[in-house]
This record gives C-alpha cells, structure tokens and sequence, in this order.
C-alpha cells in the first residue's frame, strides 16, 4: 500500500533558491512505497517565486494574502487533510533542509508510528549548527519547552518536521502565526502526541535573507516565549 507524502514548501521571495530544490526534490521519486508531492505555498511574495514555482511543473498553492509562517504552514497541512495525504513535511523553500535527508524522517515514522517527527540538527551535530548566538537562543527554548512539556527537545524551532494523521488533523484546528514551530510543540504534547527527533544534516540557507536578525531577534524571543506560556495554559 502506497504512503502519500506532501511536503510543504513555505516560500517568501524564495524564487532564487527554488530551481535547485526542485531538482532535488525529484529524486525523492525513486523512494519505493511512498508517493512524494511538492506543493509550494506561496505567501504573497514580492518576487517571481509563483513564477518559478509553475515554471518547474511544482504544485503550487498562490496565497492572495500574506499570513506569515504559521498560516503558510496551516494552509499546507489543509490541503494535507483535505487531500488525504499519510504526512505532511515542513521543509523550507531557503534550501536549508536538504530533501535526501527526508528519509531519515520516513524510516523513523515506519519504525516508532510518532505523531510528529523533528529533523535535528544538534543530536549528531553534523553539518551546519547556526549561528552561536541563535544556538543560544535554541538552548533557551528546549530549556522552555522541557519546563512546560517534560519533553527533551533539542530543536524545537527546526521547520524540518513530519506530522501524521493525528497531527495533521489537530494543526488544522489550530496553528501558531507566527514562529510557529517552539508553540507547536507545546500544543502537540498537551494533546498527548507523540514527538521524537531524529538526526539530519542542515546546511546554510541557499538564497533569500534571513527575516530574523538585528532586533527581530530580540522580538522573536519575547513573542515565542508569550506564546509558548499562553498555549500551555489555554483550553485544549
């Protein structure tokens, strides 16, 4: 029986390094039991990534609004439940998270069934680590995250993730806006999901720019904390 896999490719001005993804992306055709789909969500971006999107032939989902990461990511896992896909995988239209390591997240979920699997950069530290300051800021979160939850995660702010069937259907209910990834977390574990990280390897991010630095780190740490807190204290 063939396993359906979409993978959600958030994008915001990602068109310079969506050609290479999608070359890679076509390799994951050869993986035996499993159909794989691509579908980018474009989120109002101010650059050709649409256009780039329909020229390689990927499926694509055209948001005539900008919702930011989080309502990027909802509108994939949707189209997931609505189109009866076994998983939905986040993986990042920067290039940052290399298709081939998907695998890694496949075998996982065939070997444990879990309920969302995390593609971790640092249980083997291989490949690249980020930068010193937002490994610091990542420490903060699994420090957070284990306080609330009891769960050792040590990348809880990786977008390299797979949610089955349960978390599919549980993120279409609802799913943090912004920086979605350390909240989700939090919300997952409350609603008594199984969550486990496996090791992949990262790389720098291939084109585009980076919409956390200067101050918006600062802010991100305070608003991902808020709603971290806020969604362990609110009504499941």
């Amino acid at each position: 029986m063939t396993i359906r896999v979409l993978i959600i490719i958030p994008c915001y001005n990602e068109a310079e390094s969506l050609p290479k993804l999608a070359e890679e992306l076509k390799q994951l055709a050869a993986i035996e039991g499993y159909e794989i789909v691509p579908l980018v969500v474009n989120d109002c971006s101010k650059d050709p990534t649409a256009t780039v999107a329909r020229t390689l032939q990927l499926n694509l989902l055209d948001l005539p609004n900008n919702l930011g990461i989080g309502g990027a990511v909802q509108s994939g896992i949707k189209y997931a439940q609505r189109h009866q896909f076994d998983y939905a995988v986040q993986m990042d239209g920067d290039g940052q998270h290399p298709p081939s390591e998907l695998i890694k997240l496949l075998n996982a979920a065939a070997a444990t069934n879990a309920d969302v699997i995390i593609g971790s950069r640092f249980l083997e530290k291989d490949g690249f680590q980020s930068t010193f300051l937002r490994r610091l800021g990542i420490q903060y979160f699994h420090f957070l995250n284990k306080l609330l939850t009891r769960k050792n995660i040590y990348d809880s702010t990786s977008g390299y993730r797979m949610l089955g069937k349960k978390a599919i259907d549980l993120a279409c209910r609802y799913y943090p806006d912004d920086y979605p990834e350390p909240e989700s977390l939090v919300f997952f574990s409350r609603a008594g999901l199984q969550i486990i990280e496996v090791p992949v390897v990262m790389r720098l991010r291939q084109g585009g720019v980076s919409s956390i630095k200067g101050f918006k780190t600062f802010e991100y740490m305070v608003k991902v904390t808020l709603s971290m807190i806020f969604s362990y204290i609110r009504k499941l």
